[in-house]
């Protein structure tokens, strides 16, 4: 199982506008591609900080979907208009195979 998490900073003031933001996509991605991504927020440490989470059966299943997502105009424009909330090249993501 590969688990796939992004993490992003929030800009100061922003914190509702990318927590929606943020179930928003989320709702998307289930709705389009059946994938179902946890958002998560801290609860200790930086609270200026929203993540998504994501379980694939492999690295194939984890690449084939995001090459989809990579086309999708649609997926784009709404990323896009969210650019406002979040702290420009913050995004950190990590892939992690579970044992």
């Amino acid at each position: 199982m590969i688990a796939f998490v992004r993490v992003v900073s929030v800009k100061p003031g922003k914190t509702a506008a990318a927590m929606a933001f943020a179930k928003d996509i989320s709702a998307y991605i289930k709705t389009v591609y059946g994938v179902d991504l946890e958002v998560l927020r801290p609860i200790g440490g930086n609270p200026q900080r929203v993540a998504w989470s994501g379980r694939y059966a492999n690295l194939a299943d984890f690449e084939a979907f995001n090459g989809k997502l990579l086309g999708d105009a649609k997926y784009w424009e709404k990323v896009n208009t969210a650019a406002e909330y979040f702290v420009a090249g913050s995004f950190f993501d990590s892939i992690w195979q579970t044992v």
